[in-house]
């Protein structure tokens, strides 16, 4: 991974492939936002116009380099967009940092180290630009024929190898917490997004599960993974009626993270479903190509259960991850087949192709036996919250109008884009099955509502519980933009560890 340092150098004297700088769209022009002062004043304070004459507006995310002045170390400045300036005595949002790091980070792709001499104020921008470089960096090399092992000199699609921060304090305290925040946090969305990225012949259920158990042991996490033996055994009815169909069975993995001065418990629980051809309702030629990113969900959830634990938060949070593969055969779960759920409610599957509500109920049940104060659930689980909310966006939904407050207002924190989604009672009758408790399916109008309305079925009394449907943001099939990369993208990880330091830092309300 991309390594981070802060330092304390000049633009002019750090050693590095380039030098990069801030310029936002003003009234008249372009402006060199701060932190490029050095840059600046070797330019005669004519850096703006010199932009302006490349072309550069200041737009968000766009890229233009120039020669570095004489004497400088580094041999390439380059000015990345920032958008809009803000008011007069007014900083850059976090997100527009992250965004404008994350563009300059995948521009410099192949280098060896680039200066970020972008706007930093004080320790809570230093993380901002950190997370968005090392996000932006991330690039996936396993499938190569070079094994992704060439030298970054030699390889230009190589991640940048170092991020240097100018305009930080390498000794201060909360320079440094930021600096090992958003080490963690990268390393762990990026794990997220190789296992995302993962062709499905080489990440099925069980290889997935070793996966966990692998990160368990290097984090000092606890781990149990109950087999398709143990989930027949059990009465795991959701997880084995969709995994049934496959030649690679059902897991369902735990994964416990415990902190001694913990005053709260968070479950997460991930969708993973390694590939969904859809089952015997097969999905129509054009919608299989990416359906290995349909275990996004778990992914997000293992990440975040790492991380907690790296970042040595002080909450427990156990992660679940509901791990199959959905393929049909002679011995696949049928439309009109009824099977018993793990709670002991019979669901009724009038279409294989909603199996994610199946093997997450499941795991939402067994995670509630453990009475924690809040559960959240993360899926790719709907295209209709697609075409609700677009490629970018992912849906909240909750049993509380308090609680989906505050996990969207978590999410908008960690920089995630979310809407908050409302679930009306109404439409949980068209899941009623004249044979079984449910259906698996209702109205097709307000589908990734119904689906909420499904998992809420599997939540006990009293716990508080989210759902978020990532099925939009989960796999980026178009141009890479700000840090998010083409493919996996990690969606939701940050805001689920977001929620984790919520809870640790004094409680959720």
């Amino acid at each position: 991974m991309t390594a981070l340092t802060l330092s304390t150098s000049s633009a002019a004297s750090l050693r590095a492939d380039a030098i990069v700088i801030g310029v936002a769209k003003g009234e008249k022009g372009p402006i060199v936002a701060s932190g490029a002062e050095d840059v600046d004043k070797a330019f005669d304070g004519k850096l703006a116009a010199v932009l302006e004459t490349l072309g550069a507006s200041g737009g968000e995310g766009e890229v233009t380099k120039l020669p570095a002045p004489s004497g400088f170390k580094a041999p390439v400045v380059l000015a990345v967009g920032l958008g809009e300036n803000p008011g007069k005595g007014e900083n850059f949002d976090a997100e527009t940092l992250r965004r404008a790091a994350g563009a300059a980070a995948r521009a410099l792709s192949g280098s060896a180290k680039g200066a970020f001499a972008l706007p930093v104020t004080d320790a809570a921008d230093a993380a901002a630009v950190a997370e968005g470089a090392l996000l932006g960096a991330y690039t996936f090399t396993a499938y190569r024929t070079d094994g992704g092992k060439k030298k970054a000199a030699d390889d230009k699609s190589a991640p940048l190898a170092e991020v240097a921060l100018l305009g930080t304090k390498p000794r201060d305290k909360a320079f440094k917490a930021a600096a090992e925040r958003a080490t963690a946090l990268a390393a762990e969305v990026n794990r997220a997004r190789d296992l995302v990225n993962t062709p499905s012949n080489d990440l099925t259920p069980a290889s997935f599960a070793a996966a966990a158990q692998s990160a368990a042991k290097e984090h000092g996490l606890k781990v149990e993974v109950l087999d398709e033996k143990a989930l027949t055994k059990g009465g795991y009815g959701g997880l084995i009626g969709v995994g049934k169909g496959s030649e690679n069975p059902p897991r369902l993995v735990k994964l416990s993270y415990t902190h001694p001065k913990a005053k709260q418990h968070l479950a997460f629980v991930g969708k993973g479903i390694t590939y969904d051809s859809g089952g015997i309702s097969l999905k129509p030629a054009g919608h299989n190509e990416t359906m290995k990113c349909d275990m996004s969900g778990a992914a997000a959830v293992l990440g975040a259960v790492v991380a907690a634990s790296r970042l040595g938060l002080k909450v427990n949070v156990t992660g679940w991850l509901a791990l199959a593969e959905n393929m049909p055969s002679g011995s696949a779960t049928r439309p009109g087949d009824v099977l018993r759920m793990y709670s002991g409610k019979t669901v009724e599957v009038l279409n294989t192709d909603a199996e994610g509500r199946l093997v997450l109920a499941d795991a939402l049940t067994r995670a509630c036996e453990e009475k924690p104060d809040a559960i959240v659930d993360v899926a790719t689980l709907t295209g209709a919250m697609v075409v609700a909310l677009g490629n970018r966006t992912f849906a909240v939904m909750a049993n509380t109008d308090a609680f989906r407050d505050t996990v969207h207002e978590t999410a908008l924190e960690a920089g995630e884009q979310c809407w908050p989604m409302p679930m009306p009672k109404e439409l949980r009758k068209s899941m009623d099955s004249p044979v079984a408790d449910m259906a698996n399916i209702g109205e097709r109008a307000g589908g990734g509502l119904v689906a909420g309305l499904f998992l809420k079925e599997f939540i006990g009394e009293g716990i508080d519980w989210a759902h978020l449907d990532i099925a939009g943001p989960a796999f980026h099939e178009s141009a890479p933009f700000g840090y998010t990369p083409k493919g996996g993208t990690g969606s939701g990880l940050r805001t689920l560890v977001r929620l984790a330091e919520r809870a640790a830092g004094g409680g959720l309300a």
